[in-house]
Protein backbone atom coordinates (compact mmCIF):
# COMPACT_ATOMS: atom_id res chain seq x y z
CA UNK A 1 0.00 0.00 0.00
CA UNK A 2 1.09 3.30 -1.27
CA UNK A 3 0.51 5.99 1.95
CA UNK A 4 -1.09 9.16 0.77
CA UNK A 5 1.17 12.14 2.11
CA UNK A 6 -0.83 14.21 4.74
CA UNK A 7 -3.10 11.03 5.29
CA UNK A 8 -3.20 7.95 8.21
CA UNK A 9 -4.88 5.00 8.76
CA UNK A 10 -6.78 4.84 12.10
CA UNK A 11 -8.18 1.26 12.76
CA UNK A 12 -11.77 1.14 13.07
CA UNK A 13 -14.10 0.35 16.40
CA UNK A 14 -16.93 -1.81 16.12
CA UNK A 15 -15.42 -4.99 15.39
CA UNK A 16 -14.96 -3.72 11.51
CA UNK A 17 -11.44 -4.24 11.63
CA UNK A 18 -11.39 -8.12 12.62
CA UNK A 19 -14.61 -8.85 10.36
CA UNK A 20 -12.31 -8.01 7.09
CA UNK A 21 -10.91 -10.99 5.22
CA UNK A 22 -8.66 -8.45 3.53
CA UNK A 23 -6.98 -7.69 7.10
CA UNK A 24 -7.46 -11.42 9.14
CA UNK A 25 -5.76 -13.31 5.94
CA UNK A 26 -3.54 -10.68 4.05
CA UNK A 27 -5.81 -11.42 0.94
CA UNK A 28 -5.98 -8.12 -1.11
CA UNK A 29 -8.79 -6.20 -0.37
CA UNK A 30 -9.55 -2.62 -1.84
CA UNK A 31 -9.05 0.99 -0.74
CA UNK A 32 -11.52 3.52 -2.66
CA UNK A 33 -10.56 7.17 -2.61
CA UNK A 34 -12.89 9.95 -1.73
CA UNK A 35 -13.06 13.77 -1.89
CA UNK A 36 -15.18 15.42 0.56
CA UNK A 37 -15.82 18.58 0.06
CA UNK A 38 -17.53 19.67 3.31
CA UNK A 39 -14.61 18.04 5.98
CA UNK A 40 -12.11 20.01 6.80
CA UNK A 41 -12.29 19.68 10.98
CA UNK A 42 -12.11 17.07 13.72
CA UNK A 43 -16.06 17.15 13.80
CA UNK A 44 -16.69 16.15 10.30
CA UNK A 45 -14.07 13.64 10.80
CA UNK A 46 -15.68 12.27 13.64
CA UNK A 47 -18.84 12.21 11.85
CA UNK A 48 -17.55 9.84 9.22
CA UNK A 49 -16.39 7.44 11.36
CA UNK A 50 -19.75 7.07 13.50
CA UNK A 51 -21.12 6.96 9.94
CA UNK A 52 -18.62 4.27 8.11
CA UNK A 53 -17.46 1.93 11.25
CA UNK A 54 -20.36 -0.08 11.62
CA UNK A 55 -19.80 -1.38 8.25
CA UNK A 56 -18.88 -5.10 8.41
CA UNK A 57 -16.85 -3.90 4.97
CA UNK A 58 -15.18 -1.37 6.37
CA UNK A 59 -11.48 -2.41 7.73
CA UNK A 60 -9.89 0.60 8.27
CA UNK A 61 -9.98 4.77 7.53
CA UNK A 62 -7.18 6.92 6.11
CA UNK A 63 -8.01 11.03 6.52
CA UNK A 64 -6.26 14.01 4.67
CA UNK A 65 -8.33 17.18 6.20
CA UNK A 66 -6.34 19.80 4.72
CA UNK A 67 -7.08 17.57 1.31
CA UNK A 68 -10.66 17.06 2.14
CA UNK A 69 -9.79 13.31 0.86
CA UNK A 70 -11.00 9.97 2.43
CA UNK A 71 -9.38 6.80 2.12
CA UNK A 72 -11.55 3.77 3.15
CA UNK A 73 -9.91 0.48 2.83
CA UNK A 74 -12.63 -2.61 2.65
CA UNK A 75 -13.99 -5.27 1.47
CA UNK A 76 -16.76 -6.00 -0.73
CA UNK A 77 -18.98 -3.33 -2.40
CA UNK A 78 -18.72 0.43 -1.93
CA UNK A 79 -22.10 0.84 -2.60
CA UNK A 80 -23.18 1.14 0.95
CA UNK A 81 -20.42 2.85 1.73
CA UNK A 82 -20.67 5.30 -0.34
CA UNK A 83 -24.38 6.33 0.30
CA UNK A 84 -23.58 5.86 3.95
CA UNK A 85 -21.08 9.09 3.38
CA UNK A 86 -23.57 10.72 0.48
CA UNK A 87 -26.03 10.55 4.01
CA UNK A 88 -24.32 13.18 5.79
CA UNK A 89 -24.21 15.82 3.41
CA UNK A 90 -20.67 16.61 3.05
CA UNK A 91 -20.48 16.41 -1.12
CA UNK A 92 -18.84 13.04 -0.62
CA UNK A 93 -17.61 12.01 -4.07
CA UNK A 94 -15.73 8.26 -4.99
CA UNK A 95 -13.03 9.09 -7.27
CA UNK A 96 -10.96 6.09 -7.69
CA UNK A 97 -10.77 2.29 -6.12
CA UNK A 98 -8.13 -0.04 -6.21
CA UNK A 99 -6.74 -3.32 -4.56
CA UNK A 100 -4.45 -3.15 -1.96
CA UNK A 101 -2.79 -5.89 -0.01
CA UNK A 102 -4.00 -6.56 3.59
CA UNK A 103 -0.54 -6.82 5.50
CA UNK A 104 0.35 -3.37 4.52
CA UNK A 105 -3.22 -2.32 6.46
CA UNK A 106 -2.23 -4.56 9.51
CA UNK A 107 1.54 -3.10 9.94
CA UNK A 108 0.16 0.62 9.82
CA UNK A 109 -2.30 -0.43 12.10
CA UNK A 110 -0.30 -1.62 14.98
CA UNK A 111 1.64 1.71 14.29
CA UNK A 112 -1.54 3.97 14.80
CA UNK A 113 -2.24 1.90 18.22
CA UNK A 114 1.00 2.50 19.65
CA UNK A 115 0.58 6.21 18.78
CA UNK A 116 -3.10 6.33 20.18
CA UNK A 117 -2.01 6.08 23.92
CA UNK A 118 0.97 8.85 23.61
CA UNK A 119 -1.67 10.69 22.14
CA UNK A 120 -4.36 10.65 24.80
CA UNK A 121 -2.54 12.62 27.05
CA UNK A 122 -1.67 15.51 24.87
CA UNK A 123 -5.97 15.07 23.73
CA UNK A 124 -6.57 15.29 28.19
CA UNK A 125 -4.77 18.87 28.35
CA UNK A 126 -7.06 19.98 24.93
CA UNK A 127 -9.97 19.50 26.61
CA UNK A 128 -8.91 21.02 29.62
CA UNK A 129 -7.97 23.65 28.49
CA UNK A 130 -11.39 24.19 26.08
CA UNK A 131 -13.67 23.31 28.54
CA UNK A 132 -11.70 25.66 31.26
CA UNK A 133 -12.15 28.40 28.60
CA UNK A 134 -15.34 27.84 28.01
CA UNK A 135 -16.45 28.44 30.96
CA UNK A 136 -14.39 31.88 31.84
CA UNK A 137 -15.72 33.13 28.04
CA UNK A 138 -19.26 32.34 28.66
CA UNK A 139 -19.38 33.93 32.28
CA UNK A 140 -17.36 36.83 30.90
CA UNK A 141 -19.73 37.31 28.14
CA UNK A 142 -22.63 37.08 30.04
CA UNK A 143 -21.18 40.20 32.27
CA UNK A 144 -20.25 42.05 29.73
CA UNK A 145 -23.29 42.01 27.65
CA UNK A 146 -21.07 40.83 24.65
CA UNK A 147 -22.58 38.09 22.24
CA UNK A 148 -19.10 37.64 20.81
CA UNK A 149 -17.57 36.10 23.78
CA UNK A 150 -20.58 34.32 24.63
CA UNK A 151 -20.44 32.97 20.93
CA UNK A 152 -16.71 32.31 20.88
CA UNK A 153 -17.31 30.18 24.68
CA UNK A 154 -19.75 27.86 22.67
CA UNK A 155 -16.76 27.51 19.94
CA UNK A 156 -14.86 26.22 22.66
CA UNK A 157 -17.50 23.80 24.14
CA UNK A 158 -17.33 22.05 20.25
CA UNK A 159 -13.80 21.59 20.87
CA UNK A 160 -13.88 19.96 24.30
CA UNK A 161 -17.29 18.15 23.01
CA UNK A 162 -15.02 16.43 19.98
CA UNK A 163 -12.08 15.75 22.54
CA UNK A 164 -14.19 14.40 25.00
CA UNK A 165 -15.99 12.17 23.14
CA UNK A 166 -13.19 10.92 21.59
CA UNK A 167 -11.58 10.21 24.88
CA UNK A 168 -14.64 8.59 25.74
CA UNK A 169 -14.87 6.56 22.91
CA UNK A 170 -11.76 4.49 23.58
CA UNK A 171 -12.52 0.85 23.88
CA UNK A 172 -15.87 1.36 23.89
CA UNK A 173 -18.87 0.21 21.57
CA UNK A 174 -20.35 1.77 18.66
CA UNK A 175 -23.33 2.85 20.42
CA UNK A 176 -21.62 4.04 22.98
CA UNK A 177 -19.61 6.97 20.63
CA UNK A 178 -23.21 7.56 18.88
CA UNK A 179 -25.19 8.27 22.47
CA UNK A 180 -21.67 9.98 23.90
CA UNK A 181 -21.39 12.24 20.46
CA UNK A 182 -25.38 12.91 20.35
CA UNK A 183 -25.09 14.27 24.17
CA UNK A 184 -22.66 16.78 23.26
CA UNK A 185 -24.32 17.67 20.13
CA UNK A 186 -27.61 18.11 22.01
CA UNK A 187 -25.74 20.27 24.53
CA UNK A 188 -24.34 22.17 22.18
CA UNK A 189 -27.27 22.83 19.74
CA UNK A 190 -29.29 24.15 22.78
CA UNK A 191 -26.51 26.98 23.43
CA UNK A 192 -25.83 27.79 19.85
CA UNK A 193 -29.99 28.20 19.83
CA UNK A 194 -29.27 29.87 23.14
CA UNK A 195 -26.49 32.64 22.24
CA UNK A 196 -28.57 33.36 18.56
CA UNK A 197 -31.82 34.05 21.05
CA UNK A 198 -29.47 36.88 23.19
CA UNK A 199 -28.08 38.15 19.96
CA UNK A 200 -31.77 39.00 18.63
CA UNK A 201 -32.75 40.10 22.40
CA UNK A 202 -29.80 42.23 22.14
CA UNK A 203 -30.59 43.76 18.39
CA UNK A 204 -33.80 44.79 19.51
CA UNK A 205 -33.92 46.01 22.81
CA UNK A 206 -30.07 47.30 23.25
CA UNK A 207 -26.98 46.16 24.71
CA UNK A 208 -24.21 47.85 25.93
CA UNK A 209 -20.97 45.62 25.12
CA UNK A 210 -17.85 46.52 26.99
CA UNK A 211 -14.96 46.17 25.00
CA UNK A 212 -12.24 46.24 26.83
CA UNK A 213 -13.31 42.81 28.58
CA UNK A 214 -14.43 41.54 25.04
CA UNK A 215 -10.16 42.73 23.87
CA UNK A 216 -9.07 41.30 27.39
CA UNK A 217 -11.32 37.94 27.37
CA UNK A 218 -10.55 37.56 23.54
CA UNK A 219 -6.68 37.79 24.25
CA UNK A 220 -7.10 35.26 26.87
CA UNK A 221 -8.81 32.27 24.74
CA UNK A 222 -6.19 33.55 21.75
CA UNK A 223 -3.21 32.31 24.28
CA UNK A 224 -5.52 29.04 25.23
CA UNK A 225 -5.37 28.22 21.63
CA UNK A 226 -1.98 29.25 20.89
CA UNK A 227 -1.29 26.91 23.92
CA UNK A 228 -3.43 24.17 22.41
CA UNK A 229 -1.23 24.32 19.01
CA UNK A 230 2.12 24.26 20.66
CA UNK A 231 1.14 20.90 22.52
CA UNK A 232 0.04 19.57 19.33
CA UNK A 233 2.77 20.80 17.40
CA UNK A 234 4.74 17.43 18.35
CA UNK A 235 2.00 15.23 17.50
CA UNK A 236 0.31 17.02 14.22
CA UNK A 237 1.88 14.32 12.08
CA UNK A 238 1.53 11.65 14.13
CA UNK A 239 -2.92 11.04 13.21
CA UNK A 240 -6.07 12.56 11.43
CA UNK A 241 -7.17 13.42 14.96
CA UNK A 242 -4.11 15.11 15.95
CA UNK A 243 -3.97 17.00 12.89
CA UNK A 244 -7.75 17.65 13.02
CA UNK A 245 -6.96 18.92 16.46
CA UNK A 246 -4.45 21.15 15.00
CA UNK A 247 -6.83 22.69 12.24
CA UNK A 248 -9.48 23.28 14.75
CA UNK A 249 -7.25 25.42 17.25
CA UNK A 250 -5.55 27.04 14.16
CA UNK A 251 -9.32 28.19 12.97
CA UNK A 252 -10.20 29.32 16.38
CA UNK A 253 -7.48 31.91 16.38
CA UNK A 254 -9.31 33.08 13.63
CA UNK A 255 -12.67 32.77 15.88
CA UNK A 256 -10.30 34.80 18.89
CA UNK A 257 -9.07 37.57 16.30
CA UNK A 258 -12.45 38.24 15.23
CA UNK A 259 -13.51 38.73 18.32
CA UNK A 260 -10.67 40.86 19.27
CA UNK A 261 -11.68 43.37 16.32
CA UNK A 262 -14.88 43.55 17.01
CA UNK A 263 -14.27 44.89 20.65
CA UNK A 264 -11.53 47.45 19.02
CA UNK A 265 -14.65 47.90 16.48
CA UNK A 266 -17.31 48.42 19.49
CA UNK A 267 -14.48 50.96 21.31
CA UNK A 268 -14.15 53.10 18.08
CA UNK A 269 -17.32 53.36 16.67
CA UNK A 270 -19.47 53.18 20.22
CA UNK A 271 -21.82 50.77 18.48
CA UNK A 272 -22.83 47.01 19.46
CA UNK A 273 -23.17 46.46 16.16
CA UNK A 274 -19.77 44.51 15.44
CA UNK A 275 -20.06 42.18 18.89
CA UNK A 276 -23.87 41.67 17.47
CA UNK A 277 -22.51 40.22 13.84
CA UNK A 278 -19.75 38.10 15.57
CA UNK A 279 -21.90 37.08 18.00
CA UNK A 280 -24.37 35.71 14.90
CA UNK A 281 -21.37 34.63 12.63
CA UNK A 282 -20.12 31.96 15.52
CA UNK A 283 -23.15 31.32 16.56
CA UNK A 284 -24.71 30.02 12.98
CA UNK A 285 -21.31 27.98 12.63
CA UNK A 286 -21.71 26.34 16.35
CA UNK A 287 -25.79 25.46 15.29
CA UNK A 288 -24.67 23.81 12.19
CA UNK A 289 -21.67 21.44 13.69
CA UNK A 290 -24.97 20.50 16.29
CA UNK A 291 -26.99 20.10 13.50
CA UNK A 292 -24.42 17.69 11.82
CA UNK A 293 -23.66 15.77 14.53
CA UNK A 294 -27.17 14.74 15.53
CA UNK A 295 -27.71 13.90 12.37
CA UNK A 296 -25.35 10.78 12.90
CA UNK A 297 -26.45 7.18 12.82
CA UNK A 298 -25.24 4.09 14.51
Amino acid sequence: MTECKGSCVCSCSGGAASASPAVETGEAGRVSHFLVPKMDCAAEERMIRLALEPLAEVAALAFDLPGRRLQVFHDGEIAPIAARLESLGLGARLESSEAVHGAALEQQQRRDSEQSSRQAGVLKWLLAINALMFVVELGSGWLAQSTGLIADSLDMFADAAVYGVALFAVGRALAWQVRAAHFAGVLQLILALGALVEVGRRFFYGSEPQSLSMIGIGLLALVANVACLWLISGHRDGGAHMRASWIFSANDVLANLGVIVAGALVAWTGSPYPDLLIGSVVGLLVLDGARRILALKG
